[in-house]
């Protein structure tokens, strides 16, 4: 009887332990990673020669380029690419993004092993997966709107908002980002014009209603 083949994973991100922690899970779970890129250019040349049943893509690379730029030309390439993807930021604009590029399931980094498994396999057969968190963060955004900090930020803008809303000042900040002062003044006003927030109280009260602090 002929053995039925495995499925074929890439996967992508820059921590070799994190990579590896998920490679050892899939395998356990009897599918086959095939290769595993730590460069967004890593990445796209290991999807292009191994043709993957499913990329398992991290987000987050810490260079230029990002998970989501490396998921537009994986699926310019290869409309019929089946992704992943991982983040270990779960922001509202972030999971809708995924998605909407042609991403088959949204992934934490903590998620359970078993989920991530399901959700491969679902990608491969062609269908969505949702983690039901996930899914139930998409189905709130779908009945309150998009007036979240988590909606209407990019990811290091959320990130700086709720050290905002922490607290920190624009310098503390900086040097928790290791990034300039100026460049945090810059996009902490840009966040305050965004949201309509400019009093410390009120953007730490707006991130508490919003989960992003505890009270």
């Amino acid at each position: 009887m002929e053995m039925e083949r495995k499925t074929r994973v890439l996967l992508a991100d820059d921590h070799p332990i994190v990579m590896t922690g998920f490679a050892m899970s899939l395998e356990s779970h009897g599918m086959d990673v095939v290769g595993q890129a730590r460069t967004p250019a890593d990445a796209i040349a290991q999807f292009a020669a191994l043709q993957p049943d499913v990329l398992v893509l991290d987000i987050r690379f810490g260079e230029e380029l990002t998970g989501l730029d490396v998921a537009k030309q994986v699926l310019a390439q290869t409309p019929s690419a089946k992704i992943v993807f991982l983040s270990q930021f779960d922001q509202d604009s972030l999971i809708k993004e995924t998605y909407r590029l042609g991403g088959r399931a949204f992934m934490t980094k903590d998620c359970d092993p078993a989920d991530l498994a399901a959700a491969v396999l679902r990608a491969q057969e062609g269908g969505l997966y949702f983690a039901p968190q996930i899914a139930e963060r998409l189905a709130q955004l779908s009945v309150q709107g998009e007036q979240s900090p988590q909606a209407q930020l990019d990811e290091r803008a959320l990130e700086i908002f709720t050290l905002m809303a922490e607290g920190l000042t624009n310098a503390e900040i900086a040097e928790k980002l290791d990034v300039s002062t100026k460049t945090i003044s810059n996009i902490s006003q840009a966040v305050k014009e965004k949201l309509g927030v400019h009093r410390p109280a009120l953007i730490t009260r707006l991130a508490v209603k919003h989960g992003l602090i505890e009270p």
